[in-house]
């Protein structure tokens, strides 16, 4: 670290939390369903519906480094990142890097689909959801072939994300897992420290996130 850099804080809690705990409960819902645990796997998939729903209204009321405005960039920039994937640079961003906010969102939409779809199947089995006797067979049919498909391009996309991390830290020399553990980056004195939000608004909207989640689930 030299004299013009100094450590920021750029992950908060919410976020970093969020994060952890989506990768332990989405490994979770794969062995409940291997197990045919499926009561704890119908459990996990509610879960993880508010985490995704509190991940989303976080992203347009949260921190600064967790808000999509903040990190979706244009598909330029996004294609001029690339270019430099292999270059041997220090992170200077006090958050995600051009490519990595789509992925966030790319996982983000499919852990979605796949969670809804999952919960639709559950009640359509158990017959339990109140649209069960309204969609048609075949719809119903497509909807859990959806639920198969998604999860396999799920896994592709975590994949791809665990790859993309250890390319940085091989080719870049850039640790992306440190600072989604700590928070902090040692970032330039020039490059602005993000704004923080506050624990009570994170937990104002996880409860709104879990009242969504929990009526979606007895609707679907």
């Amino acid at each position: 670290m030299s004299r013009t850099d100094r450590k920021v804080l750029v992950w908060d809690v919410p976020t970093r939390l969020f994060h952890w705990l989506v990768a332990v409960l989405v490994a979770a819902a794969y062995a409940t369903w291997r197990l045919n645990w499926m009561d704890v796997h119908a459990e996990i998939g509610e879960v993880l519906l508010a985490l995704v729903i509190f991940r989303i209204l976080w992203g347009f009321f949260g921190s600064d480094s967790a808000r999509f405005g903040r990190f979706l960039a244009s598909p330029t920039v996004v294609a001029r990142h690339l270019r430099k994937m292999l270059r041997r640079e220090p992170d200077h961003l006090p958050g995600h890097n051009p490519a990595g906010g789509w992925m966030v969102c790319l996982l983000l939409f499919l852990l979605l689909v796949e969670i809804l779809t999952g919960i639709y199947v559950l009640n359509d089995v158990a017959d339990e959801g109140p649209f069960t006797e309204l969609v048609p067979a075949s719809i119903a049919d497509a909807i859990t072939a959806l639920h198969s498909i998604f999860w396999n391009v799920l896994v592709f996309a975590i994949a791809a994300h665990l790859g993309a991390i250890l390319l940085y830290a091989i080719a870049k020399r850039q640790n992306l897992v440190v600072p989604m553990i700590t928070g902090w980056k040692v970032l330039p004195q020039t490059v602005p420290r993000p704004r923080i939000a506050g624990l009570a608004r994170a937990l104002l909207l996880l409860g709104c996130s879990a009242l969504a989640a929990a009526g979606l689930s007895n609707l679907l």
